[in-house]
């Protein structure tokens, strides 16, 4: 089965749209879920946190669609560092595959932004672009998680969304990153993610 990233056309007719999933792990449920776990992170509770790891859900009978939307909310913890390919700290990849194909494939940096430092990253858009540090979040006030849990603005909250053509009747939605962190002492303090909430809506589009 072949997956193409969609983009909007005004010729494209929305005929039915159905909500098949959605969570935020406040009700504690990770069925049909791979190596995830809970904890809690600002009194929500979420998924992971994760470093060089993946995790995935799979959602079975689907109704008739030939779209599937697909939206993450996602916390990058502590020092990311975005696009430095320095085989050290990055570059600090994290991505999407949906039924094994890969959707998203960018960076993040929780990085300071000054003249003479600032360490880039390419979401919105896919690895390699330059873009400042937290371009695109909905959050950025939140607290790191280890390496940085004393201080403001260490954890960012993205909510990413992709629309790929779908007609199968189960979906498996990976979640995972490459992390490079070979300069700490204890990478996962260093630099994780976690899943904060996962939607999938199918669709039928003409």
């Amino acid at each position: 089965m072949t997956l193409f990233i969609l983009t909007s056309s005004c010729e494209d007719t929305l005929e039915s749209e159905v909500m098949v999933y959605s969570n935020d792990f406040s009700t504690l449920n990770l069925a049909n879920f791979e190596n995830a776990r809970l904890f809690v992170f600002q009194s929500d509770t979420v998924v992971g946190f994760y470093h060089n790891e993946e995790v995935s859900m799979t959602i079975p009978d689907l109704p008739g669609h030939n779209i599937l939307k697909v939206t993450v909310d996602i916390l990058i913890h502590d020092s990311w560092d975005g696009n430095p390919d320095d085989g050290l700290s990055g570059p600090d990849i994290w991505y999407m595959k949906v039924d094994g194909q890969e959707v998203v494939r960018t960076t993040f940096s929780n990085s300071p932004c000054a003249s003479t430092y600032c360490l880039k990253q390419s979401y919105p858009q896919d690895y390699f672009r330059q873009n400042d540090p937290k371009t695109g979040a909905v959050q950025t006030n939140l607290p790191g998680l280890c390496l940085f849990g004393a201080s403001q603005s260490y954890t960012t909250r993205y909510s990413i969304s992709r629309l790929v053509t779908h007609r199968s009747s189960s979906v498996k939605i990976t979640l995972g990153d490459e992390l490079k962190a070979l300069n700490s002492p204890d990478p996962i303090c260093d630099e994780s993610w976690s899943i904060a909430k996962i939607e999938v809506t199918s669709m039928v589009v003409i």
